[in-house]
Parts: structure tokens; sequence; C-alpha cells
């Protein structure tokens, strides 16, 4: 074999490693094109939350930047779309106050959700001697000698898409659930058992995906 034909062979070698890799490229983006055409049509909406109540079982701020607390919340979610199902995955909830965390976080048990189906949460959520800042602290005590407290009920977790048979990757859940807790008079809760007091919300949650 002559160099001529070497040259002729190594060229139409390159060639062909360029027309496998335009086509390639070709593929992937009617893929893409498609996707992004079905994604347009179907316009998923991101998930509705709302807290529906809060059970307080145990609130002790007593300790200086110390807080202990145990309450029982319930959440609703809703998925508003006609055609798009969600995984949800890997849910945690936890409390906060003025954006610290006050409470451990308890895990939400995995869950699909089919078109405009609605799924309910009751998990309790806790901390034991949780630290707190020091001028965390002093409002704290502020608040509920005032009979008011406003904490944050978050949720943060992983959800993916379902269109039909396709099934989208993960993406970041973000929700924010306002919640008044009201310390003094009964009348404002319902009294269960005998130191608890379940409070009705129904505050509808900030949501991003």
């Amino acid at each position: 074999m002559t160099a001529k034909d070497c040259g002729n062979h190594g060229k139409g070698r390159r060639q062909l490693i360029r027309r496998l890799f335009g086509c390639l490229l070709v593929f992937l983006l009617i893929v893409l094109i498609t996707i992004l055409i079905i994604w347009a049509i179907l316009r998923p909406a991101k998930p509705r939350f709302i807290l529906q109540d809060t059970t307080v079982y145990a609130f002790n701020a007593s300790t200086p930047n110390f807080l202990t607390s145990n309450f029982q919340v319930t959440v609703s979610t809703r998925n508003p779309n006609d055609r798009i199902g969600i995984y949800y995955d890997r849910l945690v909830i936890y409390a906060t106050y003025r954006n610290q965390q006050t409470t451990l976080r308890t895990a939400l048990p995995p869950t699909y959700q089919g078109h405009n189906e609605i799924n309910v949460w009751s998990p309790f959520i806790y901390g034991n001697m949780v630290p707190i800042a020091p001028d965390f602290s002093v409002a704290l005590k502020s608040e509920q000698a005032a009979g008011t407290i406003f904490m944050v009920i978050k949720i943060d977790g992983r959800v993916r898409w379902k269109v039909g048979t396709f099934v989208s990757g993960r993406y970041h859940l973000n929700v924010r659930c306002p919640a008044y807790i009201t310390f003094g008079s009964k009348n404002n809760g319902v009294s269960v058992g005998e130191n608890a007091v379940k409070y009705q919300l129904v505050t509808r949650c900030s949501v991003s995906v």
C-alpha cells in the first residue's frame, strides 16, 4: 500500500467520524426540541402546599439561649396539573424562628402524586434544648409573653415530573409555611389532651422548584 492510499484511508475515517458525530448532534437536538415542545404544551405548574393546623405539645424557652419544642403539623399538597404526575423524593420538614432552625428534621415518606391529587402529611417535629442565638432568645421570650410567636415551617427535598412514561431528573423543592403560634388563652385553639393545643391555620405556603 502506497503513502497516498494510507492518506486517503485516514481521510475517509475522519469523514466517517465527523458524520457520525454530526448525526448524534442532530439526534440529540431533535430529542431536546421534542421535550421542550411537550413541556411548553403541558406547562407544568408547581405543587400547592397549605399548612392546615399546628398542635403544640411543648414549648419551653425559659432556659436562656435554648428552646425545647414539640409540634405536630398538618400539611396538604395538591398537584394542579392535568397531565403531569409528581414524585416527591427525600422530603424533610422542620421549624425555624427568624431563619434559625429550632427543631430536628423529620423525614416525610416519599410518594407519587397523580393528576389533581391531594396528599396530606401530619408529622411531628421537635427539638430538645436546641441552642438559639442570644438576640433571638430575648425576642422569643418577648413574643411569647406578648401572646404570639411567628415561626416558619419549612419543607426541603427533591421532586421529579412524570409525563406519560417520561420521568424528569430531580429538582429542588423548597416550601415555606408561615405559622402564628398563639399562647396564653386556649380559647384560640382546641385542647388536645391535657397540655396540647391545636391551632387551625389554613395558611398557603410559598413554593419554589
